[in-house]
Parts: structure tokens; C-alpha cells; sequence
């Protein structure tokens, strides 16, 4: 048995709602300050929502955590972290509720799409550039609903392959939307050859654990809702899935290339975790099927079984789908 195979590792993702329409209480002009500032203003009061939020991932204790919609309002390679070291300092590494404080050394928290306005026509309602919904994810500002890796691992930050910028266009077989009236792509055709795959971003992070390489493949497809009868929204998450199937596929990947300009997917049998807010149900919800459907029936992947009750609801109505 390998080291790392002998090793427990709990990896776990949250949907932690931490951006910033949840703090419009706290008066300012620029959208992206809020969460930094509720979460400055709470250290000295009682925002039950951020300690709440702290007490869960305490009581869990995960190894390495992916949280969702966090923002990140600098939403550059390049910057500061304020309102993730407030949360880890301020919050997680004081206990809450009675439960034991947790630490996390190292962490990602890169670039992600939503917010940065394309400047198309993206949600067709006739103006160009207008945000949040001609962004080239749904967001307010750049870096709203952002996503956050943490972990008690190093991380290996040089190798680490992200996919901010590949374009729709270039998955064959793409699912172009099209506007059901007219027979016509929705996007125009600037649009559609600039329009990029993530709705946030695709990660590839690997982590040293005990002298392994774990990889992290984290992202957070749009949810398949808030369109219309073209489901731009409901065919990019079933791509956005689908690209995970197809980075683990050998035969599939070459058309793959990262941030960097490097082609591929991952090396296999590297292990890996797939983690996130994917959005998608084979078995109910909005979603196309098919998206999940193919990562779930990989022959690389074993589904984890849900220990939650809703979790085996699902599990019991997924057997009784087949």
C-alpha cells in the first residue's frame, strides 16, 4: 500500500453564498469592498451567517476544501487576499461554537470570469457590455462569485494549469445555443469566437500529500437556469462538465490547452479529485443529463456514495432512474 494510498484525506467543497449582494447592508459604493468589509465589521460583532459558515467547515475538518461563490474582488494572479485572510485568521482559526479552530497554510484562490464584462450582447436583451449578464460569467463586478481552494497540504502553485481563458468554440461538438425562433446562433459571431468556456474557471491544482501528488480539478459550471428556450446557459453547463470527461480521456483531450498555451489533459493514472458546485443532477433539476451523466459513468471515476440524508434520497432516485 502506497503512503498516500495509507493516508485519510478528507476533500470536501461548500457553497459558501460569500459575495457581495449578501452584505449591501454595509454602505459603499464599490460592490467588490463588501464582503472584506462585513467580514472586518463582523470580527468585532455578530455575523452569525460568516461564524455559521466557519462552524460547519470546523466541524468537518476537511484536508483540502473548495468554497464556492467567494469572492475575489482583485481577481488577479497577482493579489492581496484580503477577505480570505480575514476569513481564515478572523474566523476559522478561532473556534466557533465550541468547535476546535482550524488552519489552512496554503491556499488558491485564482482569476475567474464572472464580472469581466466581454463587452457583447450576451444575454440578448438589446445592450452591449452591460453587466452582470454580459459578463463573460453572470457576476456584478470581476471576481464576484469567485471560488477559493484551501488546504493543509502544499500546494505545487508553479504546476498548478488553469483554463480562464479557452474558448467555447474550440470543444469539438460544441452546443452552440441557438435562438429557437429564428434558427440563428443567440451569439453574435464576434461574440460566440471570443466566448469563453468557464462561467467562473477550470482548475487543475496539484497537492503534495506525503510526498504524492493529488490533482484538484475544481470548478463551478453556471447553473442550467435563468435563460431561455435557446438554453445557453443549460448547454454550457453540460459542456463545462463535459470537459472534465474529456480532460481524463486520452483520446479526447489534445484539443484541450490551458492559460499557458499548453495542450492536453491530465497524465494518467495521476490520482485526482474532481470538486465543485457542478450544478447538474442525472437524475433531476434543469441540467442536460448527459454532461454529468458522462462523469459519473467515466471508467476513470468512482462516484463517492452520500452519507447525507438528502444524499441517499438522491442515490435511492439515481438507482431507481436506471
Amino acid at each position: 500500500m502506497s503512503t498516500l494510498q495509507a493516508t485519510p484525506l478528507k476533500v470536501a467543497t461548500f457553497n459558501v453564498s460569500m459575495e457581495a449582494l449578501n452584505y449591501q447592508s454595509q454602505q459603499s459604493s464599490e460592490p467588490s469592498t463588501l464582503l472584506n468589509k462585513a467580514l472586518q465589521v463582523a470580527l468585532d460583532s455578530d455575523h452569525q451567517q460568516i461564524k455559521n459558515i466557519a462552524e460547519i467547515i470546523q466541524r468537518n475538518n476537511p484536508d483540502i476544501l473548495l468554497l464556492n461563490e467567494f469572492d475575489n474582488p482583485e481577481n488577479s494572479e497577482n493579489n492581496h487576499h484580503h477577505s480570505l485572510k480575514t476569513f481564515i485568521k478572523g474566523y476559522l482559526n478561532k473556534s466557533q461554537n465550541g468547535q476546535k479552530a482550524i488552519d489552512f497554510p496554503f491556499f488558491y484562490q485564482g482569476p475567474v470570469n464572472t464580472g469581466v464584462n466581454s463587452g457583447y450582447d450576451l444575454d440578448g436583451n438589446g445592450k452591449q457590455g452591460v453587466l452582470p449578464g454580459d459578463g463573460f460569467g453572470y457576476g456584478h463586478f470581476s471576481g464576484h462569485f469567485g471560488m477559493v481552494l484551501l488546504s493543509k497540504y502544499p500546494i505545487n502553485i508553479a504546476d498548478i494549469r488553469t483554463f480562464q481563458y479557452f474558448k467555447w468554440r474550440d470543444m469539438p461538438n460544441a452546443l452552440q445555443p441557438f435562438d429557437p425562433k429564428t434558427s440563428t446562433p443567440w451569439f453574435s459571431d464576434d461574440a460566440w469566437q471570443n466566448m469563453r468556456l468557464s462561467s467562473k474557471s477550470h482548475w487543475d491544482i496539484p497537492v503534495q500529500v506525503n510526498g504524492h501528488v493529488v490533482h484538484i480539478l475544481a470548478s463551478h459550471p453556471t447553473p442550467p437556469v435563468f435563460d431561455g428556450p435557446e438554453d445557453r446557459n443549460g448547454k454550457r453547463n453540460h459542456d463545462e462538465i463535459r470537459f472534465w470527461a474529456d480532460y481524463l480521456s486520452p483520446e479526447k483531450s489534445a484539443y484541450i490547452y490551458d492559460d499557458k498555451g499548453d495542450k492536453g489533459g491530465l497524465t494518467l493514472p495521476a490520482p485526482f479529485v474532481i470538486l465543485g458546485d457542478l450544478n447538474a443532477s442525472n437524475v433531476d433539476g434543469n441540467a442536460i443529463s448527459s454532461g454529468i451523466s458522462s462523469l459519473l459513468n467515466h471508467d476513470k471515476i468512482q462516484d463517492a456514495l452520500h452519507q447525507s440524508e438528502g444524499g441517499k434520497r438522491h442515490s435511492k432516485n439515481n438507482q431507481n432512474a436506471k
